[in-house]
């Protein structure tokens, strides 16, 4: 029904699985009581039963009761919905659906992850779609301090121009970050809308293209160096030693 009847009606499927889903409850629960009502069940017996229930929802089914709320909640006020890229705790994917009780999440390993709505409620939870797929990411790289600042800013940006998966609007901009132990820092600040669930592989395209571009420009790419200092009198120590 989401794919055949609401796309007539132009609209996302974040929005059109949390209609049926709140519909598919009415329907529910309306049909229940034409059953009832249909049957000659007294329903006020069964307001007793119910109360009877409600106790042992508070206590044996506590966890269940809190998350069908967490559910409706979730559908109502829509702060994640099908479709949108999220991270919570350690794990990111992709929301293909939200159930009454738990919402179903899809990593990039192609792994399905069931996880309980109430913790959509109760943690925090970064979405990174929530307002719209474009995203900036941020990869950071390091030169030698003999290059040119002003050189290495044209080079990363000729690399992130040539990247077919960086959004020329907005620009990319490079960041000179400052002055490392061993290195000049800059930062590659690029958009992108179709890697928003595949950084790192963003990041290793680009990293490849810039090793590339800095090789044919000879660019040198630090290592850690220290300098060690040694006393004057340390040769004393020595040659007491010796002695």
């Amino acid at each position: 029904m989401v794919h055949k009847i609401f796309p007539r009606y132009d609209l996302d499927i974040g929005v059109s699985q949390s209609i049926a889903t709140i519909v598919r409850y009415l329907l529910i629960v309306i049909g229940l009581i034409i059953i009832f009502q249909t049957t000659g069940i007294d329903l006020s017996a069964i307001g007793l039963l119910v109360g009877a229930l409600g106790v042992g929802i508070g206590f044996g089914l506590q966890s269940i009761t809190n998350n069908f709320i967490s559910g409706l909640i979730i559908l109502f006020e829509r702060p994640i919905k099908v479709g949108d890229r999220i991270e919570i705790d350690d794990l990111a994917g992709n929301i293909v659906d939200i159930s009454a009780r738990a919402t179903t999440i899809i990593t990039n390993d192609n792994i399905a992850v069931i996880v309980p709505n109430s913790d959509f409620i109760n943690t925090r939870v970064i979405n990174w779609s929530h307002n719209n797929r474009r995203i900036r990411l941020n990869f950071p790289v390091g030169v030698s301090y003999n290059e040119d600042p002003e050189k290495i800013r044209n080079l990363l940006t000729e690399v992130a121009n040539a990247n077919p998966g960086v959004l020329s609007s907005p620009k990319p901009y490079i960041l000179f970050e400052g002055f490392g132990d061993s290195s000049l820092d800059f930062k590659m600040l690029v958009w992108t809308t179709e890697y928003i669930d595949r950084p790192k592989i963003l990041r290793s395209e680009l990293y490849y293209e810039i090793f590339a571009k800095f090789k044919e420009h000879n660019v040198e790419i630090p290592f850690p160096q220290r300098d060690i200092h040694l006393k004057s009198g340390f040769d004393q120590v020595i040659d007491r030693i010796e002695k």
